[in-house]
């Protein structure tokens, strides 16, 4: 059962990453609307890049948390 929710876990990561991001708050996308096509691109990079440590490590704590509570098993 583990591995199965792991293997899921794994995958819904990936896919999260396969998929290009258009969440923007109401400002952001104004903003993205005024300035054009690339350089909105690169504001949806911008988002995804500062949001990407955050997620780095809410995602470690997880895992060490996890990985603790297999031991007691």
């Amino acid at each position: 059962m583990k591995k199965c929710a792991l293997i899921l876990l794994i995958t819904y990561h990936f896919s999260l990453i396969a998929y290009p991001a258009h969440a923007q708050c109401s400002i952001c996308t104004r903003t993205a609307q005024q300035l054009g096509e690339k350089p909105a691109k690169a504001l949806n990079a911008g988002i995804i890049y500062l949001a990407f440590m955050p997620m780095m490590i809410a995602g470690y704590i997880g895992y060490r948390w996890w990985k603790s509570n297999k031991s007691f098993e």
